[in-house]
């Protein structure tokens, strides 16, 4: 008989609304989604899943997500990621063309990866994904994109970091300690959040006054909008 973990590739289906519920069983996942050069990444338990509409929210400690379900034509599994010996599941969440709008990863392994999607069912076997190289970041000294989140770690105060895009707002809310370049990304790090932007990504920042606070949304060379907001005291913000 054909159990959950003997596909290593496979098409869960349409409805991600019950593959969401089921990520309070996982344990410790990762919500990683990326946009206009910007990863935004929550690690932890969900610890509740609900819905308004046809949104679904994630949220717990470590997690605080509103998904448009209505952007999600498929949901698919692969079972082939590894970090040294540990297997990486991971969930991708696609559109109608395909493209991933986010991703779940069990960072606590398989086992309970599976076993939270157990009543699910095995889904469709799928070959395994292309995985085409990524271009190399580079990072040049004073990058604008540093300039938020310097701002934020010299005022040292609670902000938030957030990613918005088709499908998904993905926010988090803390002090930055430190703000760490490597690899060509500009990384913010902390035990339940990653920030990695590409160097490049940022030509400014755009402000938005909200009473005692300010808002500042990134905005690439042509002037357009990543999706990537900070948002803070004014007077943590008050270069800008």
């Amino acid at each position: 008989m054909t159990t959950i973990d003997t596909l290593s590739r496979a098409s869960l289906g349409s409805d991600a609304v019950a593959v969401l519920r089921r990520l309070p069983e996982m344990g410790s996942v990762m919500l990683t989604t990326r946009h206009g050069g910007a990863t935004h990444e929550r690690i932890g338990p969900v610890e509740a899943v609900s819905i308004a509409g046809d949104t679904v929210i994630c949220r717990g400690a470590a997690h605080d997500a509103r998904i448009a379900v209505a952007e999600i034509a498929s949901v698919v599994v692969d079972r082939s990621g590894r970090m040294q010996e540990m297997v990486l599941p991971r969930l991708d969440f696609q559109d109608a063309g395909g493209a991933v709008l986010f991703s779940i990863i069990g960072m606590a392994g398989l086992e309970p990866f599976d076993r939270g999607l157990a009543p699910l069912g095995s889904g469709v076997a799928l070959p395994e994904a292309e995985k085409p190289a990524r271009e190399p970041a580079t990072l040049e000294e004073g990058d604008p994109g540093t300039l938020a989140f310097e701002a934020a770690r010299a005022g040292g105060e609670p902000i938030s970091i957030t990613l918005t895009r088709p499908g998904v707002v993905q926010n988090w809310q803390g002090i930055v300690a430190a703000v760490k370049p490597g690899m060509g990304f500009i990384n913010v790090m902390q035990p339940d959040f990653h920030l990695h932007l590409r160097g490049g990504s940022v030509a400014g920042w755009r402000r938005r006054n909200e009473g005692d606070a300010v808002a500042l949304d990134a905005e690439n060379a042509a002037g357009e909008l990543i999706g990537l907001s900070v948002r803070g005291p004014a007077a943590v913000f008050s270069r800008f």
